[in-house]
């Protein structure tokens, strides 16, 4: 009766152990990334009243006699299961589609969390809401491309990133149709058609020059000419010249081409030049004092075109693919996260950079990891080591998933079911003890 009475106890103490962990398991149903956990029990070791026994010639074998003495905790399991996808919007909430967990870092060393509610701090840091920056692999400042290696924290508007720096104008395109029926295109003193051109020198200033079509030397070639003297600042003031010697390049020396159509096609014959080089001297902006053009403007002319259509040309910086328009300083208007983790910047010159890529820590056995709190793991002997590198979100076909959060992965109907007859245990075991007092009672009352 009193091993009835000590089994009865120690299945009381395992089901209120399993019920703490269904209880903390329903407390966090709505935790960001939880991992629930799992009691599973085993047998205590049990007393033998008799050991086996072989057959012989006389008797069959005999079976052992054991009287187990009650119930165990075999295991707490924490499950690492993914949790469903709750979308946020925010371009610092970050999901991880697949294994791993993010690598923050705090004075006490290395944790690791599946929990990528993220913020930038007062310095531009990325971290947790607890103030543990994340860990990635931060960009070249001479290349722009990630550079793999032990893991820094990754700062996102350090003074370096707030701004993206200005590129000259080496580039322009004058293109579409010259309606060669327009009267501003012949006679001695044409107007010609004259388009604005926009440029940048190379610290970012904008200027806009003139450029100007005219009727050629025949009805089918026209010249086109960069004015003299229109270069002009973004306030509309001409710039003056200071040219080191007279012939030095624009604006005392305006550059032009005379183009050769097809008539039957009505594009530039093969064999003629398509292009302006537009060369600017060294400058003085009245508005600003200084500026700078360190090559030429190539202007390209090959999409001229003389259809029987009306006159649609115009004057853009870039190639026909927008490359070498040129731009002012820009100002960070906003970053994403991409699915391998890289941060991309956006400014407002329509320039990007590479600001870092968050990476993930992998390990052999994750239910070894210990809770540290604050949806945080640390590392356990059975769990493997972090390498101090991390792995890159894509590999082995993982990937992050921007403005979105994991949710805990309790399933509330299965710890329901877990908490009744985790319930319905206690109460047998309680039945357990207290029948065996009544029998105790009853020992007691045969000497009356």
């Amino acid at each position: 009766m009193l091993r009835s009475m000590y089994s009865g106890v120690s299945g009381l103490r395992i089901h209120q152990t399993k019920m703490d962990v269904i209880g903390n398991n329903i407390a966090n149903v709505n935790t960001t990334a939880f991992k629930s956990g799992r009691v599973t029990f085993n047998e205590i070791f049990s007393q033998t009243l008799q050991g086996a026994s072989g057959a012989n010639g006389s008797f069959g074998g005999r079976n052992p006699m054991q009287v187990g003495l009650g119930a165990n905790i075999s295991s707490i399991d924490t499950l690492m299961k993914e949790g469903a996808a709750q979308r946020t919007d925010n371009p610092l909430d970050i999901k991880i589609e697949g294994d791993g967990f993010f690598v923050v870092k705090s004075g006490g060393g290395y944790k690791f969390t599946r929990a990528g509610a993220f913020k930038i701090d007062s310095i531009g840091n990325l971290c947790t809401p607890e103030g543990l920056h994340v860990m990635g692999w931060n960009a070249d400042p001479q290349t722009g491309n990630i550079v793999k290696g032990k893991v820094n924290k990754i700062q996102i508007l350090s003074p370096e990133n707030m701004f993206a720096s200005p590129s000259m104008t080496d580039k322009a395109t004058v293109k579409g149709n010259i309606d060669v029926k327009n009267p501003k295109l012949k006679g001695a003193a044409a107007e010609g058609v004259i388009r604005q051109l926009s440029i940048y020198d190379s610290l970012g200033y904008k200027y806009t020059v003139d450029v100007k079509i005219t009727q050629g030397t025949s009805d089918n070639k026209f010249n086109v000419e960069v004015v003299e003297d229109s270069l002009k600042d973004s306030t509309g003031e001409k710039v003056l010249s200071t040219p080191s010697t007279p012939d030095s390049g624009f604006p005392t020396k305006p550059t032009s081409v005379e183009l050769e159509f097809d008539k039957a096609t009505g594009k530039i014959k093969s064999g003629t030049n398509k292009s302006l080089d537009l060369k600017l001297a060294d400058t003085i902006v009245a508005s600003t004092g200084f500026s700078e053009f360190a090559s030429s403007i190539d202007i390209d002319l090959s999409n001229l075109t003389i259809y029987g259509s009306k006159t649609t040309v115009e004057a853009v910086p870039g190639d026909t693919h927008g490359f070498g328009a040129g731009c002012a300083a820009g100002k960070l208007s906003s970053y994403e996260v991409g699915d391998d983790g890289k941060i991309l910047a956006k400014y407002t010159n329509n320039k990007t950079k590479l600001l870092g890529q968050i990476v993930l820590a992998k390990f052999q056995n994750p239910a070894g990891l210990q809770k540290a709190g604050n949806n945080l793991f640390e590392v356990t002997s059975n769990s493997g080591e972090f390498d101090g590198v991390g792995v890159d979100p894509t590999a082995d076909g993982g990937r992050l998933n921007g403005g979105v959060l994991e949710m805990s992965n309790v399933d509330l109907s299965k710890e329901f079911t877990e908490m009744i007859t985790t319930q319905r245990g206690f109460q047998a075991n309680s039945r357990i003890i207290t029948s065996s007092d009544e029998m105790l009672q009853e020992l007691v009352n045969l000497k009356r």
